[in-house]
């Protein structure tokens, strides 16, 4: 198994030699710099153009917003708050930083709670395993829990399932609804006295669709538990989609019983990689999350999360970041990606009814599926074509320089539009329609796909029973991933 990930992965790295042992002597900086270019070449290219890659880069890769942000990282490249009373200035920053996002979100002076408070945190992982640590421990000292549990819809993201094995709380995994979205119904039924968190998403990765966040955290005001919201991808779009005119369920603090939110400024903050906010209801909340050791040789310590020792220059460019776009730039940023949205649905609706859109997306997430046979009957046709398999589709747009991301349960891919890619929803439309027909023209070229690729690795993902060994498939990926 592992040979054969091996052997696609060599690909990705022709022409660079696997560095195994410190070289004794060191390079010029030029040569190494050289180096560094070479490795850089078998990326994905990133351009001032649309680009095809569905999220993963939120902002514009070249231009003044780039330059900014790098200024910024080389400026504080030295910083780490760690040491607040040498760099008072990042320290500064982050706080700001937080304050301006909990604005945004029902906290902050006006809001409806003005008790909200945060941190950053290294991204959306992070800042989730923070809050569901703080959870754990605030409810658990003020009701006695020793075994504390925690409730997530099968759309939530994969981190809470880390945070469960991590933090040792059982997790109860509830289905959603018909419309993709988690209700309360669903979370009632698995509500005990053991419960210490609720979890809803704004909007969930795989979907793009905001959870029944009111009926979830009314459950949880009353039961007298924490309620995390997980809005890393909505943060910074949901607020601009309501102020637009856009249709947005309840999510943020305003909501009674929300105690905690996690937020990406790396996302559609479109800060650099590797900052992230967590928010609370209040200070007594946020100060679970902290580690405090006062019996320590090397003196009093006190960390805000996970990470001792941050880098500076991340929250530097974070806060430059939401400096430069200001709210006037983030809601054009969200006009363009909601129009985007809209062409692809109504795309798929009207130019690919072998395809189906999942839900009805809140933001800029568009899943689609394939449609069942007598609704992508196509009208030359005069009877049901097959259904499309949605992974040999996605590896037929692969070749052709797409990246859609995979989804499973049911089988679907997703496309995330950003800053990067909102220009290029006409072409996907396009391509979606050339990649259905090239599949359909050759059912035999089309089951040989099913084959190869990633199409058969999400295809045995579905049907297999033996999760346990989908699992260790996975673990041999990573392994491989991880060698030189």
């Amino acid at each position: 198994m592992k040979e054969k990930i091996l052997a696609g992965r060599a690909s990705a790295a022709q022409g660079c030699e696997p560095l195994t042992v410190l070289p004794s002597a060191g390079s010029p900086a030029q040569a190494v710099l050289a180096k560094l270019q070479q490795r850089a070449a078998a990326d994905v290219k990133l351009s001032d153009g649309p680009s095809l890659l569905s999220g993963a880069v939120y902002m514009p890769a070249v231009g003044e917003h780039r330059s900014l942000l790098d200024a910024a990282h080389s400026l504080f490249s030295l910083t780490n708050p760690l040491h607040a009373d040498v760099f008072p200035s990042v320290r500064q920053m982050e706080a700001e930083v937080v304050a301006m996002t909990a604005g945004l979100l029902g906290g902050g002076p006006g809001g409806a709670n003005p008790n909200v408070c945060g941190a950053m945190t290294s991204g959306g992982t992070e800042s989730i395993l923070s809050a569901v640590k703080a959870s754990r421990d605030f409810v658990a000292a003020r009701r006695g829990i020793t075994q504390p549990e925690m409730i997530i819809g099968v759309s939530a993201h994969a981190a809470y399932w880390k945070a469960a094995e991590y933090f040792k709380i059982k997790l109860h995994v509830v289905p959603v609804g018909r419309d993709f979205r988690l209700h309360a119904s669903s979370v009632r039924r698995r509500l005990n006295r053991n419960t210490v968190l609720v979890v809803a998403s704004a909007p969930g990765f795989p979907h793009g669709l905001v959870d029944d966040v009111k009926g979830i955290a009314q459950l949880a005001a009353r039961a007298g538990i924490c309620c995390h919201v997980d809005a890393c991808l909505g943060g910074f779009v949901l607020p601009f989609v309501r102020q637009l005119g856009g249709r947005v369920p309840p999510f943020d603090f305003s909501v009674r019983g929300v105690t905690s939110m996690s937020v990406d400024t790396h996302k559609f903050g479109m800060a650099h990689k590797g900052t992230s906010v967590v928010l609370y209801a209040s200070p007594q909340l946020r100060a679970r999350q902290y580690t405090r050791v006062t019996e320590w040789s090397g003196g009093l310590y006190i960390s805000p999360g996970i990470a001792g020792s941050r880098p500076g220059a991340l929250i530097a460019s974070a806060w430059a970041s939401l400096l430069h776009l200001g709210a006037d730039g983030l809601r054009s940023a969200t006009r363009e990606i909601m129009a985007a949205r809209d062409t692809l649905v109504s795309g798929i609706v009207t130019q690919v009814p072998e395809l189906e859109v999942i839900g009805e997306p809140d933001m800029g997430v568009v899943a689609f599926r394939a449609a069942a046979p007598a609704a992508a009957a196509a009208p030359t046709r005069g009877s049901a074509a097959p259904p499309v398999n949605v992974y040999v589709l996605g590896d037929w747009l692969t070749e052709r320089g797409w990246h859609l991301n995979a989804l499973q349960a049911p089988p679907a891919l997703h496309f995330c539009f950003t800053a990067m890619n909102a220009r290029a929803a006409p072409a996907l439309v396009a391509a979606l329609r050339a990649g259905v027909d090239a599949l359909l023209a050759d059912p035999g070229a089309a089951a040989a796909a099913a084959k190869s690729g990633s199409a058969p690795v999400y295809g045995m993902s579905n049907v297999s029973p033996d999760r346990g060994m989908v699992g260790e498939f996975l673990v041999a990926y990573q392994d491989v991933m991880l060698m030189p």
